[in-house]
């Protein structure tokens, strides 16, 4: 009797579990398309389960695999830019660098550099890691391949597909979304020619994404931008805060001419309370730059003690 009841959970959850795939295959491919390229296969359980490849072609439900959103599978595939005869190489000078970070760790813990020489990669490598890239970490650290892949695929901000000169990530956490961070989206793949989260431009200059929470909440909603264009020596990661969809386009363009946007809040020069945006707009506080209205109370803090007179007391 118990292990007829077991088995009838399991049945109830193998269906669940076919209803919510052959739904997202649906999605991902229309009705008909899921059910000839993706054929269910029979269990031992009489149940039909789509294979586990219709579940992550779509950018709708790539943040399931990766929430950077440009990266939709955990695998590996090849392609003409990213397979095991793609050329990488450290550069002499990235080459001396990789070995200056390996010797802050003793010999035979060199895979704990694994993540500092995978980000050197990839920004040598124009924002993302081959294959061959993350097997010449691999090499370098005398470590088995598989490790890397390991954390080449954890980690978000490694990029396994080919990106633009200028990646351009959306922060999508809660505080950037209340204040506009799907307006930005819209104004973003609308200006740019795209449809979604995870595309680059048809001329390679940008490529947008979805990242999670960057810290700066207090400034929502806000922008980030990898600039690829001037090598591990040049190489950028600028906040851009307190932005409109015009501030957005607007950064956008003068990247695409060359120029260098303003890095930070868009509306205030430090961290006072002067605005918010709001509904696309930035709206300045009524009492401006601060919200005091007379002087502020003490204790204030002392004075400092010139340095002659701290020497004549001693």
């Amino acid at each position: 009797e118990r292990t007829a009841t077991h088995s009838s959970i399991i049945m109830v959850r193998a269906r669940l579990l076919v209803r919510a795939a052959n739904a997202i295959a649906a999605r991902a491919f229309g009705s008909a398309a899921a059910g000839a390229a993706f054929a269910p296969a029979e269990t031992s359980l009489g149940a039909k389960v789509v294979p586990r490849a219709a579940l992550g072609c779509s950018n709708w439900n790539s943040r399931t695999f990766a929430t950077n959103s440009h990266d939709h599978f955990n695998i590996h595939r090849d392609s003409a830019e990213n397979n095991d005869k793609t050329p990488f190489s450290f550069t002499p000078e990235n080459l001396k660098i990789a070995k200056e970070i390996m010797a802050r760790y003793p010999d035979n813990y060199k895979r704990s550099a694994v993540i500092p020489l995978l980000t050197l990669a990839q920004t040598q490598n124009k924002g993302f890691l081959t294959l061959t890239a993350m097997n010449v970490v691999a090499e370098l650290l005398e470590t088995p391949a598989i490790r890397v892949y390991e954390v080449a695929t954890f980690y978000t901000m490694f990029n396994r597909s080919k990106m633009g000169k200028y990646h351009l990530m959306v922060c999508g956490t809660t505080p950037c979304m209340v204040r506009g961070a799907r307006t930005l989206k819209d104004a973003l793949c609308k200006h740019l020619g795209l449809s979604d989260y995870g595309e680059s431009t048809p001329d390679g200059m940008f490529t947008l994404s979805e990242m999670e929470c960057m810290g700066c909440c207090v400034n929502a909603p806000m922008i980030c931008v990898a600039d690829y264009t001037k090598g591990v020596e040049g190489f950028t990661y600028n906040y851009y805060e307190d932005i409109t969809s015009a501030d957005a386009i607007d950064i956008v363009e003068k990247l695409r001419k060359g120029e260098t946007p303003r890095v930070g809040s868009q509306h205030r020069d430090k961290a006072e309370p002067a605005g918010v945006v709001w509904e696309n707009e930035w709206i300045p506080t009524p009492e401006g730059h601060t919200t005091l209205t007379t002087e502020p109370r003490g204790p204030f803090c002392r004075e400092l003690k010139k340095p002659e007179e701290a020497e004549q007391k001693q």
